[in-house]
């Protein structure tokens, strides 16, 4: 759960946002301008990127007369200055590309925020199946800590490689990690997810152009973030992804069904892990809506227990705890910052 607020003294950070033109990278290049102990702030894209030498704010005009920044052309592996001046390095490439920067970017004394799946998953043998590559990092698997930045651990603090969770994981592991505890009563786990278009990326794709959008599923069962939720959860899950005809947020509903149910009362017990959070809400009975926090880097759950069936209903940003806010948040643990420091409530 949260961290305690460190007593050391903080000082201004040198950062560098790698694949800052994406949506994921241009939220964070938002907060990140507005963050109190960001100074200079340097952004990246590929060298083949049609969006090189362009300042951001004519890819998003809603930075105009704000972050007045330009997207410098960046060679994977190229070691510019401002890389090697680093105190954050922030990835938000693609995994293949993250993947490839470890070598580079693990010398420097930058910490290393990588917003890809390059390094959430434990062991190189899943890559080929779910990610599609074989990976060519391998040895660093046990060297990158997952960064769900309300379940972090103590490795957390020295490592030097934070692996910033997908999005699908954020909505369902937030809901599922405070029942470990019932684990053993747990039979069978299923998870409904609706994402946003932009959980695809701005890259073109005749299923996310407006004309042709519509509701549907997809790679049920075998999709990427299937092994991450099953490995940070404990459980064998059936995650059944869908794409939704709207522009962000994620609405997972999870059925978990209990050989033996735990009560309401215990069940409110383990959930009160979030009392104290400023950005995780649960109640029992509640039923989360997108409009509640789209926009926000709020996580908003909420419980129905019918029987041996519990439903839950996990609602969140996809660019923002999904991933931009996210990373942000375990920025500022790494500075001793409370963990919601600057971001969107």
């Amino acid at each position: 759960m949260e961290r305690k607020q460190s007593a050391k003294k903080y000082s201004l950070q040198n950062v560098v946002v790698i694949g800052a033109s994406g949506y994921a990278g241009a939220e964070l290049v938002s907060l990140l301008n507005d963050h109190r102990l960001v100074g200079e702030l340097t952004l990246y894209v590929s060298e083949q990127s049609h969006d090189r030498d362009k300042f951001i704010a004519q890819l998003y005009p809603r930075f105009k007369g704000r972050v007045d920044l330009p997207l410098l052309g960046l060679p994977v592996g190229t070691v510019t200055d401002a890389l090697a001046n680093a105190d954050a390095v922030f990835l938000c490439t693609s995994h293949e590309v993250s993947c490839q920067w470890y070598a580079q970017l693990s010398q420097l004394t930058a910490t290393v925020f990588d917003l890809s799946g390059g390094f959430r998953l434990p062991t190189a043998d899943l890559y080929p199946r779910f990610y599609g590559f074989e990976h060519p990092a391998t040895e660093a698997l046990a060297k990158a800590v997952y960064g769900l930045a309300e379940w972090l651990d103590e490795e957390f603090d020295n490592a030097r490689w934070i692996a910033v969770p997908g999005c699908y994981p954020t909505a369902s592991l937030l809901a599922l990690k405070p029942l470990a505890v019932f684990n053993h009563q747990i039979n069978h786990t299923v998870i409904n997810a609706v994402s946003g278009v932009t959980g695809a990326g701005r890259s073109v794709s005749l299923k996310t152009q407006a004309a042709e959008l519509s509701l549907q599923g997809y790679k049920a069962g075998v999709h990427r973030h299937q092994p991450e939720i099953d490995y940070y959860s404990g459980l064998n899950t059936l995650f059944l992804p869908h794409l939704g005809d709207f522009k962000r947020g994620i609405l997972a509903t999870i059925t978990i069904y209990f050989n033996e149910a735990p009560s309401q009362a215990q069940l409110k017990t383990v959930f009160d892990v979030y009392q104290a959070s400023a950005l995780v809400h649960i109640a029992e009975g509640e039923y989360p809506a997108l409009n509640d926090v789209v926009n926000s880097g709020r996580c908003h759950i909420g419980w129905h227990l019918n029987g041996n069936a519990l439903v839950i209903f996990s609602a969140i940003d996809n660019l923002l705890k999904g991933a931009a806010s996210q990373a942000l948040q375990c920025f500022n643990l790494k500075l001793g910052l409370p963990s919601e420091e600057g971001v969107p409530l």
